[in-house]
């Protein structure tokens, strides 16, 4: 279902205000609770190439910042913010409302809906076959020992359930057009079971690899990859967050951090 702006706006739980792309869009998240967004999501919409045009779906979009920084950096793509939990659909919908983000609105949209649904659930949930150009998502990838906590929305945003990966991966290759994208970010131990979904239907794959410093192993991979396509998987050059010594970002992180590049140079 699509949420409401005016009905949410009046009575938001406890949030910040938190500015992205160097102000050029805004964020309304849970001060507290919930997941609160910040570089992976900076490097999930850098994977959406710069001349992106088209419609995109943000599967699992919280409040919105992997979506908005495409439309940020992409002055001609629309967004369908898509989110299970009615909280974080209803943060959603008030960054969508911040005056910050006017500039943007009439290119975006939320969707409260689960995209674990198939078939003609998931066409009645609002996410059509055949619907969309690209899809970006940040699934919950934290291994329940890794991240536990009390906080439901937080476990929600953040534990992976049985079957993560097929399930979003399947309703992504239904929801996208041929020749769609498909962009995620995930751990580097998941690459084995992303790539054995993708299988079939997502090709001309591409991986890059986020290292905290250079001598330190990768935290976080994204993969790319076009529906339909048959060529295989390529390893990009990685992304070093920080320099050797310091503890400042590199020139690249800070270009992508602020939606002035593309993470695979498109």
């Amino acid at each position: 279902m699509s949420v409401s702006h005016a009905t949410l706006v009046r009575d938001t739980p406890a949030h910040t205000v938190d500015a992205f792309h160097r102000g050029r869009f805004w964020l309304v998240q849970p001060k507290q609770a919930g997941h609160r967004a910040g570089m992976d999501a900076m490097m999930l919409a850098a994977s959406v190439p710069s001349a992106f045009t088209g419609r995109l779906a943000d599967f699992g979009a919280g409040a919105g910042a992997a979506g908005l920084a495409v439309l940020s950096r992409c002055p001609a793509a629309e967004v369908v913010l898509v989110e299970r939990s009615p909280e974080m659909a209803g943060f959603a919908a008030t960054t969508l409302a911040h005056p910050g983000n006017a500039h943007l609105g009439d290119r975006a949209s939320v969707l409260a809906a689960d995209v674990t649904l198939s078939g003609r659930a998931r066409a009645g949930a609002g996410l059509a076959d055949n619907s969309f150009d690209f899809v970006i998502m940040n699934p919950p990838f934290n291994a329940a020992e890794d991240r536990a906590t009390p906080d439901a929305l937080r476990k929600a945003a953040h534990v992976m359930e049985d079957g993560l990966f097929d399930h979003w991966i399947r309703s992504a290759a239904a929801v996208v057009r041929p020749r769609g994208g498909l962009a995620l970010i995930a751990r580097p131990e998941q690459l084995g079971a992303i790539l054995d979904v993708m299988s079939g239907r997502f090709g001309d794959a591409e991986m890059l690899a986020v290292h905290p410093r250079p001598d330190a192993a990768a935290i976080r991979i994204v993969v790319r990859a076009i529906l339909g396509a048959r060529g295989k998987l390529s390893i990009r050059p990685p992304l070093m967050l920080h320099a050797q010594s310091g503890d400042g970002p590199t020139e690249r992180t800070e270009m992508i951090n602020n939606g002035l590049a593309s993470l695979f140079g498109d």
